[in-house]
């Protein structure tokens, strides 16, 4: 065999070798999702609108959405760390803020009670994207972007009694959540907080344990609420914040379109999300209220309850480095 006949079989031989790459790059990206619920959540649904929006501002090459439903790959905590990791196991998912404080101390903060006067608030809060900072910190030390966000369930008090004022709401034994920000408000609000497990809560009010509770509509329902305690107190006292999470270990892997599309249909899935929990929340009071099973109370001083936990909150959001954060959103007026 002479030089030409040895170079041209070891370039045919070098083609050969690569043509498995040129065609593995021309194979659909496969990205994985997990949410801890079935299709009819609504955390499942702006996923899968995410998904769609994807799809439809990218059409270069097949992008396949795996998304992994009803906790099959564990927990919110869990999607987090995997998405840290950036090995593909999880790619994108919905995850509270409070499973990101290892990486910031601010990020609890977004989801924190008495943050937001009411929806419009904290809708004016979002558009703003005032929390910016705490998703820079984020995705800078958990390498994991928040591309928009989603929530908007509306957490009151429910109660075995009426309770329209402050003074009526002074000494209410009610169940609060273990974060102690949460203990910490409510006291500064007259009220005498435990946190006791979310699953004794019916039989606490039930033996005169406590008297009330807090939590959304769709908890309320679920958990049967209304059966021990059917007045539900206004308070509005907060709102729930989920961002939609994506590992930008895999953002940066993707196609720079691909990579635009992912965050434009992050931002638009997020509002879906927001659109469709608030009113949906409201939906499901307006039904047990129908039902016989629920009453509005409607609580007349909620300037009031906000000004009286203001000192405890400043003084969590300084705790917490996001006190520039919390002036900009009690500066805005809407």
């Amino acid at each position: 065999m002479n030089r030409r006949q040895l170079l041209g079989g070891a370039a045919a031989g070098a083609a050969f070798l690569a043509a498995p790459h040129v065609a593995r790059a021309q194979q659909a990206i496969t990205l994985n999702g997990a949410v801890q619920f079935n299709d009819d959540h609504v955390f499942t649904r702006a996923l899968v609108r995410f998904e769609e929006l994807v799809k439809q501002y990218y059409t270069a090459s097949p992008v396949n959405f795996v998304l992994h439903k009803n906790s099959s790959l564990g927990l919110e905590k869990q999607y987090f760390e995997y998405m840290s990791a950036g090995r593909g196991a999880v790619d994108y998912g919905i995850v509270s803020p409070a499973h990101m404080s290892t990486f910031s101390r601010a990020a609890p903060f977004v989801d924190a009670p008495f943050l937001f006067r009411d929806l419009a608030h904290w809708n004016t809060v979002l558009d703003q994207d005032l929390f910016a900072p705490v998703a820079q910190e984020v995705e800078r030390r958990a390498r994991v972007a928040l591309i928009g966000y989603a929530g908007g369930g509306v957490r009151n008090i429910f109660a075995n009694k009426r309770v329209t004022n402050m003074a009526e709401l002074r000494g209410l034994k009610v169940r609060v959540q273990g974060a102690p920000i949460w203990s910490r408000t409510f006291q500064a609000a007259g009220m005498s907080p435990s946190v006791i497990a979310y699953n004794e809560v019916y039989n606490g009010i039930q033996n005169n344990v406590i008297e009330a509770g807090e939590n959304e509509a769709a908890g309320v329902e679920a958990m049967r609420f209304y059966e021990v305690a059917p007045n539900l107190i206004m308070t509005q006292h907060a709102i729930t914040i989920r961002p939609i999470c994506f590992a930008t270990q895999t953002l940066a892997r993707l196609p720079a379109p691909l990579q635009e599309a992912v965050k434009r249909a992050g931002r638009e899935a997020g509002v879906f999300g927001r659109q469709a929990e608030s009113s949906e929340d409201g939906q499901k009071i307006e039904a047990l209220e129908r039902a016989g099973r629920l009453r509005r109370i409607e609580f007349t001083e909620r300037a009031a309850l906000k000004r009286a936990v203001d000192p405890v909150m400043l003084a969590y959001a300084r705790e917490v480095d996001a006190e520039g954060i919390y002036a900009r959103i009690n500066a805005i007026s809407a």
